[in-house]
């Protein structure tokens, strides 16, 4: 009997296999041969389907990252709980972190191949921080694009560097849960109009 092909099954065990490979090892260090020995497929069909190394980690971080959007939408109106969400959405999910790290080792201040799309993906975001500064639900002392900024990078810190979230804050529930309310004090005090 012949074996039925399924190619939307085997993009999608390449995709995962990706995700993993590259959180791991970054651009430079990922390795094709290893994604497609996971992914149980054809080092060609990789190629085929995403093109060379580094298109297929801009679409995993492209995906990565619009999966984060619509499970963690911008919501100027419950900053406390948007951060919640965002926190919680990187414990359950380190890999697009560590992406995100890995593509500023590798391309630091340079321009990212799918810099244009990332851009129109952050605009939306910044432009719900707008609408909450123009409706005066958040402060607008500190323009909307750093304000955005800001506010991911105190909720992101920690889970990016948990040794360090671990040293400083302590690695007990407690000391978690206290350093997830220091945060949302310190966003208040940034966001409160």
């Amino acid at each position: 009997m012949a074996t039925t092909r399924d190619p939307e099954a085997t993009r999608a065990r390449i995709f995962d296999a990706a995700v993993t490979e590259f959180a791991r090892h970054g651009i430079a260090g990922a390795r094709i041969d290893r994604i497609a020995a996971e992914a149980k497929a054809n080092k060609q069909l990789i190629y085929a389907y995403f093109g060379n190394k580094a298109e297929l980690f801009s679409q995993v971080l492209g995906r990565s990252m619009v999966d984060l959007a619509a499970a963690v939408p911008v919501d100027p109106d419950d900053i406390d709980g948007w951060l919640d969400r965002l926190m919680d959405y990187h414990a359950a999910h380190p890999e697009l972190l560590r992406l995100l790290h890995w593509e500023g080792i590798e391309y630091g201040l340079g321009e990212l191949p799918d810099e244009a799309r990332r851009q129109e993906h952050y605009a939306v975001k910044v432009a719900a921080m707008q609408d909450g500064q123009d409706r005066g639900v958040i402060s607008d002392a500190i323009p909307a694009p750093d304000l955005f900024f800001l506010l991911i990078a105190m909720a992101n810190w920690a889970a990016f560097v948990p040794q360090m979230s671990r040293i400083l804050a302590g690695s007990e529930d407690t000391d978690r849960d206290r350093l997830r309310a220091s945060i949302k004090e310190a966003a208040r005090r940034l966001v409160t109009p």
